[in-house]
């Protein structure tokens, strides 16, 4: 009720100028019928009154003003006529199709096309000549082509709101794609900068407190050689990773990912790290399949030996540290064990990133990992990290 008491003030001014013109018309004696019912001049005047009002509902309720500007029109025939109302109608018709329901805006047109055949071919029965055919014509003009009119704008409208929802939506998408590659990307970066950083940090933070926790000069020196290499091993994989977070733009190829190959370094330089701790780092490759790797298989197997070297390193009681590579022709096999139990010195703290970082790493290669404590068949406790990498090709995540 609201909306029909507040029309909408393009209706307002439909209306007004439609009733405006047609009382202009009636002034001038300009009508468009002669020798009705109702020939005097002034009973046109009220079909245009109604048709007027029924302007101002166009848009709040467009079926009920075209149901009763019909029966106005009807009854204009009665009279002298008005052209204003005969234009007035034209419009509740394109209306009715415009702001209606969607079934009426497919029913309209369909209707008013039968109305205009029907008349069309009354009037050739009852006239056969060619002022039949004209009220035909004017028929159609005045019903089925409106209705024709607000149902193609009406589609145009409803392809316009669907494409900008499909825009819309593709943004969205869009979006959601750029924020689920950065946090990818960042996820993989943080688990890079963690497995290239942890171990050299890890190895000084714990002899830099020996070296100051005993008054030695032989302990302080190796404590401090120790310090320098991991100093500089450090600072060799801060350039890789800077290289790689500047590959798009850098002139030059980036560094090289760290592969298998580089193990029996990569174990050397952990059994020096962790030799004032009473820890023996060993090797035992006995990969069946000799073949090359992918290299997200290759780097993936790399860190996960890596972190837990740096977690022996931190955590392990003095014993072996063994390392150990296995493969098939579908799975490479990686195992790292230590340990388990209390140590004398100082030792690193650590916040967990590790192993979920390993956790990431295999999930994103399909594969599978374990870690936590074992017992061995001499009845020592160990801490063991067993993992599983498919090795065939495939569309590896980054």
């Amino acid at each position: 009720m609201s909306s029909l008491a507040r029309p909408h003030r393009d209706d307002v001014i439909l209306a007004s100028v439609g009733l405006s013109g047609g009382v202009f018309l009636w002034l001038v004696g300009i009508h468009i019928q002669n020798g009705r019912l109702l020939d005097a001049p002034w009973a046109s005047l009220v079909p245009l009154a109604v048709m007027s009002a029924l302007e101002l509902m166009r848009r709040s309720a467009p079926q009920t003003a075209l149901v009763i500007g019909t029966l106005a029109l009807v009854a204009d025939q009665f009279t002298v006529g008005s052209l204003a109302t005969l234009l007035m109608f034209t419009d509740l018709v394109y209306a009715a199709v415009l702001y209606g329901t969607p079934a009426a805006a497919r029913r309209i047109p369909v209707t008013t096309l039968l109305v205009t055949v029907a008349v069309t071919a009354g009037f050739i029965a009852w006239i056969p000549s060619a002022d039949a055919l004209l009220i035909g014509i004017v028929t159609g003009m005045v019903s089925f082509g409106p209705a024709l009119t607000g149902a193609s704008v009406r589609n145009h409208r409803e392809a316009a709101v669907a494409a900008r929802l499909r825009a819309d939506q593709t943004v969205l998408l869009a979006e959601m794609d750029r924020v689920q590659a950065v946090t990818a990307e960042r996820s993989r970066m943080a688990r890079e900068l963690h497995d290239m950083v942890a171990n050299h940090l890890s190895a000084i933070a714990i002899h830099s407190t020996a070296a100051l926790s005993i008054d030695d000069p032989g302990t302080s020196r190796d404590a401090l050689g120790v310090i320098r290499q991991n100093s500089v091993d450090g600072l060799a994989e801060m350039r890789r990773l800077i290289g790689l977070l500047r590959e798009n733009g850098a002139a030059g190829p980036p560094s090289a990912a760290p592969t298998l190959a580089a193990l029996d370094a990569l174990v050397g330089q952990a059994g020096a790290n962790s030799a004032s701790s009473g820890l023996t780092v060993t090797l035992d490759d006995g990969r069946e399949e000799t073949g090359p790797l992918p290299a997200p298989v290759e780097l993936a197997a790399y860190r996960i030996v890596q972190e837990s070297l740096t977690n022996a390193l931190k955590h392990a009681a003095p014993g072996p540290v063994a390392v150990r590579l296995g493969r098939t022709r579908e799975v490479l096999t990686v195992e790292v064990s230590s340990v388990l139990g209390d140590r004398p010195g100082p030792r690193a703290p650590g916040s967990g990133a590790g192993l979920v970082g390993m956790r990431e790493r295999v999930a994103l290669l399909g594969g599978t990992i374990a870690a936590g404590p074992e017992a061995r068949e001499d009845g020592v406790k160990i801490w063991l990290v067993r993992a599983e990498l498919p090795v065939e090709e495939r569309t590896y995540e980054r």
